[in-house]
């Protein structure tokens, strides 16, 4: 069933809340996907820094890790995660470090501003055990997930990122996802799960690579992509919404001078300040909403 939750902020001053907020609106759709949650969040970025996003087995001691590493990556461990921060330059020597002397950690997000978190639970205890409701940014996704066709893993948790600063979100199913994997395996892409939002998320990524606006990616998902998907998308500084032409899948979004939302239903926005004065609409099918920070 699962449920996604998106909020952009157009007003700087909503961005200390940003987390308390998302936080409340993912915990609002519990009851959509109880076995796990996850979300990401666009935080202020550190100049001339990459973040890396690690996720590790239960109980890692990332303070360990910091012995095993070199001084210029600074590590921010939370929870079973931890934000890595390393020089740009530096960045590939970071990874090949990591995968030589701690194997068994995943890089689950890369990006100047983008941290993404995932676990396994409820998704309000998903969001206390990583500090969402601590957490200041420009815009963010989540989604709770119920694992109707798969074991309950956080392998299979959203959000999937297969570009840097880019994440994506999914309720639905789609039916050629096996066949568009096949397509982007031939291009280079590899992938770390059976999910087929992975697929999703880097058939976005290879279309972002050939030149094309966050808009007109996934305006090709209309062509290339069966089944039936409402995605909700987020780059370093763009917001994005689409439904497939059938859009089955409830959405609701709502926007204000101060923000854009997006709900699987509206209890999830209910709590958002000024939302009694809010724009509020059914997202129509086969239409892209896009808001960039930039414009």
């Amino acid at each position: 069933m699962c449920g996604i939750v998106g909020l952009f902020a157009k007003d700087p001053a909503l961005e200390a809340e940003l987390g308390a907020h998302l936080a409340t609106m993912l915990a609002s759709l519990a009851d959509r996907g109880p076995d796990s949650a996850g979300f990401a969040v666009y935080t202020p970025p550190i100049d001339g820094a990459v973040k890396l996003t690690l996720r590790g087995p239960a109980g890692y001691d990332f303070h360990a890790l910091a012995e095993h590493v070199p001084e210029w990556i600074g590590i921010e461990p939370r929870g079973t995660h931890a934000v890595l921060a390393v020089p740009a330059t530096q960045a590939s020597q970071a990874r090949a470090t990591l995968a030589m002397v701690a194997p068994e950690l995943v890089v689950v997000g890369t990006g100047n501003s983008m941290e993404l978190f995932k676990e396994v639970g409820q998704p309000a205890d998903v969001a206390r055990r990583f500090q969402l409701e601590r957490m200041q940014g420009s815009h963010g996704i989540g989604h709770t997930r119920m694992a109707t066709e798969s074991a309950v893993t956080i392998d299979g948790a959203h959000p999937y990122s297969t570009g840097p600063d880019q994440c994506l979100v999914h309720n639905g199913s789609l039916s050629n996802h096996n066949q568009i994997r096949r397509e982007l395996h031939r291009l280079g892409y590899r992938f770390a799960t059976e999910n087929d939002t992975e697929v999703a998320a880097a058939y976005l990524t290879a279309k972002l690579h050939t030149g094309l606006s966050l808009q007109a990616a996934l305006e090709a998902t209309l062509d290339d992509l069966e089944g039936f998907y409402t995605f909700v998308v987020g780059t370093e500084t763009g917001f994005a919404v689409l439904r497939d032409p059938i859009a089955c899948k409830p959405a609701v979004m709502a926007e204000t001078d101060r923000f854009v939302a997006f709900g699987t239903e509206y209890r999830a926005l209910v709590d958002l300040p000024g939302i009694e004065q809010a724009r509020v609409w059914e997202p129509e099918p086969a239409t892209v909403y896009v808001w960039d920070r930039r414009s």
